[in-house]
């Protein structure tokens, strides 16, 4: 469950727009907005080792962040609603925080995590995922960190829908029963040796024929050479 509470001291910003945001980055810091309950939206700004130590810690994404503004004592429960990553660098560039109340159920989406060996894949099957991810409803204290699904009776042909995982009391599946979340293939087939072999015996057997193809043009320009040297020396010897 998710249950862990991280504390984050952030910075109110007044400032918008991306050259506060380039400078803020260049800092050391990440902009960031939290949005309430009422609609109401604070800028803030934090910085980077911070956020990465609160997001990366054993809940991750699902973590309760207690968010507190500098100068103030009270905390906002938030969630993480949204974030920009650097697609070169993997750097975080800007975060949405969606505050929350404990006591109410809130929506998000759950990663799904394959557990056990299938039984078609010892005989050659291919395991694909189809859906990493289901959308669940609980209250933020019991939000599942992940859902796991138990794929070991599968056989060569199966496949697992969203109503074959099973999940934590009180937490409720949001997405269609029968979305697809994986499934076991036939092995792939590969190339007869044989076909390979008959391939390769044509395509040297055509190369036979062009040899002796070229060899009957060699002898028969040699046979034609003969004549015009005979008739060459039957002139000379009328002229003598």
């Amino acid at each position: 469950m998710a249950g862990e509470r991280v504390k984050l001291q952030v910075q109110a910003r007044e400032s918008r727009g991306s050259a506060e945001s380039r400078r803020l980055r260049a800092e050391g810091l990440i902009p960031g907005v939290l949005y309430g309950n009422g609609g109401k939206a604070q800028s803030f700004s934090i910085q980077e080792r911070e956020l990465r130590k609160a997001l990366t810690g054993g809940h991750g994404l699902h973590a309760i962040l207690d968010v507190v503004l500098e100068g103030q004592q009270k905390a906002h429960h938030a969630v993480v609603k949204d974030y920009q990553l650097d697609p070169t660098r993997a750097r975080l560039l800007h975060i949405d925080l969606h505050e929350v109340r404990l006591d109410q159920a809130i929506q998000t989406n759950v990663v799904v995590e394959f557990t056990g060996e299938a039984a078609g894949q010892k005989e050659g099957g291919v395991l694909s995922q189809i859906n990493r991810e289901v959308r669940v409803e609980a209250l933020p204290m019991e939000v599942p960190d992940h859902l796991e699904l138990d794929v070991t009776a599968m056989v060569i042909g199966d496949s697992l829908r969203l109503s074959d995982l099973r999940v934590p009391e009180g937490v409720k599946l949001l997405d269609d029963p029968e979305t697809v979340l994986a499934t076991l293939s036939p092995p792939t087939k590969e190339p007869e040796p044989e076909e390979v072999e008959a391939e390769e015996g044509e395509e040297i057997e055509g190369e036979g024929e062009e040899g002796a193809e070229a060899e009957g043009e060699g002898e028969a320009a040699a046979e034609g050479g003969e004549p015009e040297a005979d008739a060459s020396g039957e002139e000379q010897n009328a002229e003598g």
